[in-house]
Order: C-alpha cells, then structure tokens, then sequence
C-alpha cells in the first residue's frame, strides 16, 4: 500500500487540450489531466471506437461539478467509455461493483496490519478523493438504496471523514470525479431484464447527470469488424452484425420476428468481437463439413444460452445466413 500511495502523491495535474485529446486538432478548450499514465489508468485501445455518448462524458470531464451516471443495455460498453476517456487523460480509475451488499465502509477502506502495527488502508472512494482520480461505481442500481445514500454528502461536494483513521478528514481533491453506470435509470427496472436492480432513492438520483447509451450503430461496428476481422468478406461481416442486431433486439423485446419467448442473452460488442475472430480461426472446419459461423457462435454466445435459447440462435442464424455460410 505504501507504494500506492508514493506513486499517487506524486501525481501532478496539466491543463491539456481538449481537441489535441480527443481528437487530434488543437481546440483551445482547456481540460485537466496529467501528463503521463500511471498504474491506476486503464490501457488504452488504439483501435477503440467511441460512442456518439462520448460528448456527453467528455463535456462532463471538462467540468465535472456533479457526479455522473451512465446507463443502458448489458453489453453497450458502458464502464469501458469512461475508462477509455479517463485513459486519454490519463486519469487514475478506482474502480467498484454494486451488489446489495457492498457497504459505505467497503468504499472508505478499513484497518488492516501492516509491518506488526495497526494501519488504516484506503478504499477506492478514499484514494481518488484525496489523490485525484475517478471512482467508478458500476451497477450501481444493485445498490441498496440506504447504502448509496450514504454518498449523498460525497455527491455534493463535501468531505470523507473517516472515523477508523482517527477522524481523518478528506477535502475532495480538484480532479476528484465520480461516475457511476448501471442497466437502469434508477427508477426500477421495468422490462423484467435485469434481476436484482433496485428503485433507488429520488434524493440520490437528483445528484446525479444522466446520460442513456445504446448500443453501436452498424456502421461503426462494421468500422470495427473491419479492423479485427478484416480477412472476412465485408458482407458476411455486415451479416453477422445484423444478426447481433437482431438478438439484441430479442433481448430487449422489440424484435418485430415471431418467437415466443424471451431470450436472456444478447450481444455486447465484445462479444460480437470474439465471434469473428472465432470464425477466422475456425475456418479450416468448413473442410470437414462443420460451418464455421454457427461453429463460433455457439463459442461465443450459444453456450451461454438455454437449449431453448440456443436452438433460436441457430434457427435465427438460418434466417440471416445464406446457406453457404452456417
């Protein structure tokens, strides 16, 4: 720990421009950040393409004067837009899950034994409050609502006393940002998709500025396919996200293809990621008279499906497919 703490307090914050940041073109808007990465900042991916939600989260970074919480699908790439924005800056992240029962105290830190003696270690809330980074809080809707609001006094822009370390008092510190995703907008979950989120209190919400996310439009996931998986042919690549599409769009009950249940799994971006390049790798099989697209499907999501669910997959992929190719 105490080697954290030295690389933290060494920390010092640079004004950056925001265009030359997030852009490449001189902008003249000044943003904070620091100069180089440290331990605590994610790895940026060089081939990251950002959400059109990306204005709303860099807008938020230039002047963050209230916490953020960003919400959506499972699988929109929620936590990884903050993440990869807090990269370009070079932001430390300190990041936390929600579940019903995280408490306070497991965001502060506790007393733990270092070198023989009783020292107090610092939990995630604690170090980007007193160093400067971005706590990161997802699935916060799986909060108990009484335990989130014990951030409200954070929120708004007060101090963490912390009684455990001898009433230490921490002043949030000028680059302190507080951003929070979730699958819900905090009003409950109303399409019966997301087991365990909570209504949270309405005081709580009202600290925070929201920003919804959806999942990425075809052109840019087919932008993206074409850089992880450009030896496929470009119009099996744009089948395989219209078939993406359409369970996404079962997942969330809007899909207009007659079937009558729901499905519990969809696809993130990630996911569909893993399927093209699992149908690249697999190709050599389409030689033995196993195709490879539902082949790879069945690695990278089928398997995660009931038999019933799975067995929709295959019919919905014969839909889509041309014959050739499943």
């Amino acid at each position: 720990m105490s080697k954290t703490i030295s690389e933290l307090e060494k920390l010092l914050p640079k004004d950056l421009d925001a265009g030359l940041v997030f852009s490449g073109s001189a902008s003249g808007k000044k943003i904070k950040g620091y100069p180089t990465p440290n331990s605590f900042t994610p790895e940026l991916d060089p081939e990251y393409l950002f959400h059109e939600s990306s204005r709303d989260v860099i807008v938020w970074f230039m002047n963050s004067s209230e916490p953020f919480y960003l919400f959506g699908p499972t699988g929109s790439g929620k936590s990884s837009l903050i993440k990869q924005l807090a990269a370009k800056l070079n932001y430390p992240v300190f990041s936390i899950t929600g579940h019903s029962r995280l408490e306070f105290p497991d965001m502060v830190g506790h007393l733990t034994v270092e070198k023989g003696n009783m020292a107090f270690q610092y939990g995630p809330l604690a170090l980007a409050m007193k160093y400067g980074g971005l706590l990161l809080l997802d699935e916060i809707d799986l909060l108990d609502p009484s335990t989130a609001a014990g951030l409200n006094n954070i929120l708004d822009g007060g101090p963490l006393c912390i009684s455990e370390n001898e009433g230490e008092i921490i002043n949030p510190h000028p680059l302190f940002r507080f951003a929070a995703t979730a699958n819900t907008n905090g009003g409950s979950d109303e399409t019966g998709l997301y087991h365990g989120t909570l209504r949270q209190n309405l005081a709580f919400m009202d600290r925070f500025w929201l920003c919804e996310i959806d999942y990425p439009t075809p052109e840019s996931e087919e932008k993206l396919l074409s850089i992880k998986a450009g030896h496929l042919p470009a119009d099996l690549r744009k089948k395989m996200i219209e078939f993406a599409g359409e369970v996404r769009r079962f997942f969330m009950g809007e899909s207009k293809v007659d079937f009558n249940q729901a499905i519990e799994v969809t696809f993130s971006t990630r996911t569909l990621i893993r399927w093209a390049d699992l149908v690249v790798r697999f190709q050599p099989l389409a030689n033995q008279g196993i195709q490879p697209v539902t082949y790879a499907l069945d690695r990278a999501l089928g398997y995660r499906a009931t038999k019933v669910t799975r067995s929709f997959l295959h019919e919905l992929a014969q839909r889509i497919f041309p014959v050739e190719n499943i």
